[in-house]
């Protein structure tokens, strides 16, 4: 059975997997409906108790996720507290990764930004090696990540790599410093994907959520983290300087189709 939630498509391959597929044309913006369709899909995640597996996937295969829409008509949106209580990104995230439910990002063409946090939010992260590019370029525009990068990537790839991608604000393909769990080749993704998928999906749901409920401790960043870089992150909107580079980079092409998101690290480095 295959639904549309807002600009996003849940497919139910079985009770116990599902695909979830972005469909936020043109350039799979994390805006206020692609966030709130990500919330709704969230809550039937959560509500469902035959669900073992679920798999994030893009119907666009430059745009995996691009970033979060950097216009501010998002902006409500994200800041508006979750279920948990936490604010909306905090909330989305920490839900996420605490679920019992597994999650898995097959990933197609450009992650940046939020989008990059929501896939670091996951369980597990499988990329395109020819397709795939990742980064988080929010310091080049004049911010902070905002949605956990700051906390995810250091307990992932490490300290120094974490500043250099964050501090870099480039971009970086899939292969490069465990960002990811592996990169495969794109002819190879779809069918290496949909077998783990599978394969966790015939397990029992119990064993499942115990096992990633102890890989959780000691690697989830704490809530009192994810909300102090989304305020961070709110700050820094308000400085003039931010407020003078991010609408430079909009009148050039950032949000919008073009090479200005094709290619965001070059753009947001030095002109």
């Amino acid at each position: 059975m295959t639904e549309t939630v807002a600009p996003v498509r849940i497919t139910e391959v079985s009770a116990g997997y599902w695909r979830v597929t972005f469909d936020n044309p043109p350039l799979n913006l994390v805006d206020a409906a692609l966030f709130t369709g990500l919330q709704e899909v969230l809550a039937r995640i959560e509500a469902s108790d035959d669900l073992r597996v679920v798999v994030f996937e893009s119907a666009d295969e430059d745009y995996f996720l691009a970033h979060f829409d950097m216009s501010g008509e998002a902006t409500p949106a994200v800041r508006a507290a979750g279920p948990s209580g936490l604010p909306g990104v905090p909330d989305l995230v920490t839900r996420l990764a605490r679920s019992p439910v597994v999650s898995m990002a097959k990933i197609r063409g450009r992650v940046r930004g939020l989008g990059s946090e929501f896939v670091l939010a996951c369980d597990m992260c499988f990329a395109s090696r020819e397709r795939a590019v990742l980064g988080q370029p929010e310091v080049g525009a004049g911010v902070t990540p905002g949605g956990g990068g700051t906390e995810w990537l250091p307990r992932l790839v490490g300290r120094g790599r974490a500043l250099e991608i964050i501090l870099g604000a480039d971009d970086f393909d899939a292969e490069r410093y465990g960002y990811v769990n592996r990169a495969v080749p794109d002819a190879e993704l779809d069918a290496f994907v949909d077998n783990l998928a599978r394969r966790i999906a015939s397990f029992g749901r119990k064993p499942l959520a115990l096992a990633k409920s102890l890989v959780n401790r000691g690697s989830i960043p704490p809530d009192e983290e994810l909300v102090e870089g989304g305020t961070a992150f709110n700050t820094a909107l308000t400085w003039p300087e931010t407020r003078e580079r991010v609408g430079e980079l909009l009148g050039r092409g950032l949000n919008r189709p073009g090479d200005v998101e094709l290619d965001l690290g070059r753009h947001v480095g030095p002109r």
